[in-house]
């Protein structure tokens, strides 16, 4: 698996959409059959891999013909007798498919770092099946989704810059695809102001060891940390 590898929703040419490749990461049995059904139920799913662990489905990856390979993995980070959801190899993931992380999110500073690795959104397991099935769509629709959940979890976040009201203002409206003068207008200051708004955002990021120097940059800081509402 390597980064250029693209990522193909299986859409046919001439025929009504396939059904979504999903993969289910779960290492305790009933929930992962529980998710497994829940997916299979919703009629645009189905589930081509359900696996106890990360590495379990890499090897499954290798085994398995690319245009089989999953769209999207919905990864639960915990495993009770192993190792943790890594990271790096969650990054890994994210440049081929999608990732949704469905967890109990009892550890924060792995929570934190799966969301800097990528992951498209994070649901919650006390979060309702619709709730998790919105997830899923929202995910294979390319928007992000966080769980109501992890706000307690990026507010911890020793690494997330304090920033004013109008900072993140004027950061959303920015990482939203807005000109300067844009944001300017929709925040009621003139454009100098704002353009200093954003310097003071790129030195507070810079502050904490995350600098950002594009919009892209930007924008991803900004889903990360939980800027952007859920719509």
């Amino acid at each position: 698996m390597n980064s250029g590898d693209s990522l193909d929703h299986g859409m046919p040419h001439g025929e009504g959409p396939r059904k979504v490749r999903v993969a289910v990461v779960e290492d305790h049995l009933l929930q992962r059959a529980r998710t497994v059904e829940l997916l299979d139920s919703a009629g645009d799913l189905v589930v081509v891999a359900s696996v106890e662990t990360l590495p379990e489905l890499f090897r499954w990856l290798s085994e398995t013909p690319r245009p089989e390979w999953p769209q999207l993995v919905v990864l639960d980070l915990m495993v009770d007798r192993g190792e943790s959801a890594d990271p790096a190899l969650i990054e890994r993931l994210t440049k081929v498919m999608s990732v949704l992380v469905l967890s109990a999110l009892a550890s924060p500073p792995l929570v934190r770092a799966v969301l800097r690795a990528g992951v498209a959104g994070v649901v919650g397991k006390r979060d309702s099946e619709s709730a998790i099935l919105g997830a899923v769509h929202s995910v294979l629709d390319n928007e992000s989704w966080l769980t109501p959940d992890l706000a307690s979890v990026i507010a911890s976040d020793p690494e997330r810059p304090k920033l004013s009201i109008q900072e993140e203002r004027a950061m959303v409206l920015y990482a939203s695809g807005l000109t300067l003068d844009a944001v300017a207008a929709a925040i009621g200051v003139k454009p100098h102001t704002a353009k200093k708004y954003l310097a003071r955002v790129k030195a507070k990021y810079a502050g904490v060891g995350r600098p950002v120097y594009t919009k892209i940059d930007i924008a991803r800081a900004a889903r990360e940390d939980g800027f952007f509402e859920r719509e």
